[in-house]
C-alpha cells in the first residue's frame, strides 16, 4: 500500500492535528483513494434521494434510474474533461499539462469542475428523455435537490486531498485551517513571510463552506421550493439559483481558481446561471399562473403512465409468485404429500382442472 499520510489542523478551535491518509486501501497491488470513496457515496445517496422524490414529482423510479445512471456517467466524463481542458488553456507552459491518458490516470489527485458535470449531465438527460419520450423538466427537478447531496458530500474529499481552500486569513478566523500540503501553497508561504505577528497563517475551509451551503440549500428546497413549485422545472432553477449565489462569493475565497484573464471562470458561470435562473423563476411563474399550467404530476399523461407502471409491477408479482407455487406444488407431486395447489390461476394451473384431471 502507498501511504500518503499528512494532516491538518484547526488551531482555533483545538489543539492537535488531524492525520490524513489519501489511500484507503489497495486491492491486488491498486490503491483506492477516499477521494473516490466519498464521490460514490454522494452518488449512492443522490440516487436514493431521486428514487425516493420521484414518484411525488409523477416520475416512473424505472424511468428515472435509466436516465440518471446514463446522466451520471457522462456527467463524471464531463466534469473531469472540464477541468483538464481549461486546465491546460490557463496553463499552456505548466509541466504536468493533461493529455488523454493523464486525465484518466492522475484523476486520484483531484480535478472535477462540477458545473462541467452538470453540463454534461442535463444535456445527456434531455439527450434520453427525448428518445424516451420523459418529461425532461420534471427530471430535472428531481436531480436539483440529488446535486446539493451529492456535492455537499463529495467536497470532503477535497478536505482529505487538502484542496479547494481558501486565501489566507490572518490566523484570526476560528475556524482557519493549515495543513501540510496546504503549508507548502507559494501563497501561504508568502503570507507567513510577511506576518509580523505570532499568529499563524490559516486559510478558509472552503470545502466546508460549499457543503454547509449545499445541505442548507437541500433542506430549503426540499421542504419549501418543492411546495411552491409553479411550472415543471422551477425547482432546478432554485438549485441553479442558490448553488450560483453561493459559489460566487466562495469562489472568490479560493487560491486555486481556473482563471480566463483576470476572471475566475467559475465565478463567472456561477454569477451568470444564479442571474439567469432568478429571471427564469420569476418569469415562469408569472407565465403559469397567468395560463393556469399544470405540473406534470398532475396530468393524464402521468396518472396513465403510473397505471400501466402499476399494472406492470402487479402483474411482475403475481407471475412470480404463481413460478414459486407452481415449483412447490410440483416438488409435493414427487414426494406424494399433496398440500397446496398447483399455482395460482395466472399461469393457467387452477387446482379445479388439476382435480378433473386426477378423476
Amino acid at each position: 500500500m502507498q501511504f500518503l499520510k499528512e494532516s491538518v489542523e484547526f488551531p482555533n478551535l483545538f489543539s492537535g492535528d488531524i492525520e490524513l491518509n489519501r489511500v484507503a486501501f489497495t486491492v491486488f497491488g491498486t490503491d483506492i483513494y477516499w477521494y473516490g470513496i466519498i464521490i460514490a457515496i454522494g452518488v449512492i445517496l443522490a440516487f436514493t434521494y431521486a428514487m425516493k422524490t420521484a414518484r411525488k414529482a409523477g416520475l416512473i423510479p424505472d424511468d428515472l434510474f435509466d436516465t440518471a445512471f446514463i446522466s451520471t456517467i457522462v456527467g463524471f466524463i464531463g466534469a473531469r474533461a472540464y477541468f483538464c481542458v481549461f486546465y491546460n488553456l490557463m496553463n499552456p507552459d505548466a509541466d504536468n499539462k493533461y493529455n488523454f491518458i493523464t486525465a484518466i490516470t492522475r484523476i486520484h489527485d483531484g480535478g472535477l469542475a462540477i458545473y462541467g458535470g452538470v453540463i454534461f449531465g442535463i444535456i445527456t438527460a434531455l439527450i434520453v428523455c427525448r428518445i424516451k419520450k420523459l418529461p425532461f423538466l420534471t427530471m430535472i427537478d428531481v436531480a436539483g435537490p440529488a446535486f446539493l447531496i451529492g456535492q455537499a458530500i463529495g467536497r470532503w474529499g477535497n478536505f482529505i486531498n487538502q484542496e479547494c481552500y481558501g486565501a489566507p486569513t490572518a490566523g484570526n478566523l476560528p475556524w482557519g485551517m493549515t495543513g501540510t500540503k496546504i503549508a507548502l501553497d507559494p501563497i501561504v508561504i508568502e503570507a507567513e513571510r510577511q506576518n509580523s505577528t505570532n499568529v499563524p497563517v490559516l486559510v478558509h475551509p472552503c470545502f466546508l463552506y460549499e457543503s454547509l451551503w449545499c445541505i442548507a440549500g437541500l433542506l430549503l428546497i426540499h421542504f419549501i421550493g418543492r411546495r411552491i413549485k409553479r411550472f415543471d422545472g422551477e425547482v432546478f432553477l432554485y438549485y441553479v439559483l442558490w448553488y450560483g449565489a453561493g459559489r460566487a462569493w466562495i469562489e472568490g475565497l479560493r487560491t486555486d481558481s481556473l482563471y480566463a484573464g483576470s476572471l475566475r471562470i467559475s465565478q463567472v458561470v456561477a454569477i451568470a446561471s444564479a442571474v439567469l435562473a432568478l429571471i427564469m423563476i420569476i418569469y415562469f411563474r408569472i407565465w403559469a399562473k397567468k395560463n393556469g399550467k399544470v405540473l406534470y404530476a398532475d396530468t393524464e399523461v402521468s396518472k396513465e403512465r403510473f397505471a400501466e407502471y402499476e399494472r406492470k409491477m402487479l402483474l411482475e408479482k403475481e407471475t412470480a409468485a404463481a413460478k414459486k407455487a407452481l415449483k412447490k406444488a410440483e416438488k409435493a407431486e414427487k414426494t406424494g404429500e399433496r398440500t397446496i395447489p398447483l399455482a395460482p390461476s395466472i399461469l393457467g394451473d387452477d387446482e379445479e382442472d388439476d382435480k378433473d384431471g386426477k378423476e
